[in-house]
């Protein structure tokens, strides 16, 4: 679907945002890496990119702020596991039918997973901030760990996740689709990709297993030794 440009009203944006930040705090302790600050992040980067090459802002701004309430409803799952969740908050923030099911099919649409290179303008600039949310150097080291507790993942699972979904799309061009965003931060994707490659090939070393095991033993006691709360 394509409507003229900005045509989400700007007091059904913020109702949108209201409601999300809402969700995105009663969820805190399942939203660890997706919560407020991902979601946020995304929605400022996406309008940036939307606003760039000629999508609607609107549409984007809105699609960003619920792509990925899909974690709310089950834990590391695709984007079209919050369908229900998503349609139910557009409509009660007074989202046009129509343009709600066009947020629908852009956030399917932008998805790490399953994107292809011809992709909407809205899709594109959706993808482009969330590609970047993964792609920036302080991910890996402040939020992975995040990440494996929001979804109950191993390192090797999060490592052959990554790099399973990323590394063609990346090695194929269209990693970003923004050319000035794949301009700025196609060394950070880089960077990033061969660090999960790293990590990926680390986690079937036995002795970096048995290393991890040490660690997380080390870890349990620790958790276990702490004195209850009075």
């Amino acid at each position: 679907m394509r409507a003229r440009k900005n045509t989400i009203p700007s007091q059904t944006i913020d109702a949108v945002e209201h409601r999300v930040r809402q969700l995105c705090w009663r969820y805190a302790d399942k939203l660890q890496f997706h919560g407020w600050h991902h979601v946020s992040f995304v929605r400022a980067k996406a309008a940036g990119f939307a606003e760039h090459n000629g999508a609607d802002r609107a549409v984007v701004e809105v699609a960003a702020l619920v792509h990925d309430v899909n974690y709310i409803v089950h834990r590391n799952s695709p984007a079209a596991a919050g369908r229900d969740l998503r349609m139910e908050i557009l409509r009660e923030c007074g989202v046009d039918d129509a343009v709600a099911r066009w947020i629908d099919e852009l956030i399917d649409e932008a998805e790490m997973a399953t994107r292809g290179r011809h992709i909407s303008l809205e899709a594109q600039a959706l993808s482009d901030a969330d590609t970047l949310f993964k792609a920036l150097p302080v991910t890996p080291v402040v939020l992975a760990h995040r990440y494996l507790r929001e979804n109950g993942l191993s390192l090797r699972e999060l490592a052959h996740k990554i790099v399973g979904e990323q590394r063609d799309v990346h090695d194929s061009g269209y990693y970003f689709y923004n050319p000035k965003a794949a301009a700025t931060y196609s060394r950070w994707a880089l960077a990033n990709l061969q660090l999960w490659q790293c990590i990926k090939e680390a986690v079937d070393d036995p002795n970096v297993v048995e290393l991890l095991d040490a660690v997380h033993a080390v870890d349990d006691m620790d958790f276990e030794a702490e004195p209850a709360a009075s």
